[in-house]
């Protein structure tokens, strides 16, 4: 099956930044830690990332650059990367979802999906 040879599992994880916040300015900061595992039998290598930020009023933002906080991580079987970066939104509540662009070993490109994850302000959603 080659499908099990090309597999990333990404995990996300947000928080809200109140000291770099400011609702009366419609600024709200969040911080998302992201764990990139190649749960696949090829190495891989991270080129780009795209992005879809979505804020509470269904402004959608599309983020698209090359590699992760200044890397492009080549992940062994079974290997991790973690980073942590930043999104700013007009509204204490949103989405972020998308996809990184990976290259294996062999040549093969593939996607690899980001879950969507919300982000929130402290007492926002019940």
């Amino acid at each position: 099956m080659t499908e099990s040879k090309y597999q990333i599992t990404v995990r996300p994880r947000a928080t809200y930044i109140a000291e770099q916040s400011d609702g009366d300015a419609g600024r709200y900061a969040f911080a998302y830690t992201i764990t990139i595992t190649n749960t696949g039998g090829m190495p891989a290598q991270l080129i780009s990332r795209h992005w879809i930020i979505t804020d509470a009023n269904n402004l959608v933002q599309e983020v698209k650059g090359q590699g992760v906080v200044g890397a492009q991580p080549k992940l062994k079987p079974g290997e991790s990367f973690e980073y942590t970066s930043g999104s700013v939104l007009p509204t204490p509540v949103g989405t972020m979802r998308g996809s990184y662009q990976m290259v294996a070993d062999d040549g093969t490109c593939f996607d690899a999906p980001i879950p969507e994850f919300t982000l929130s302000a402290p007492r926002v959603l019940h």
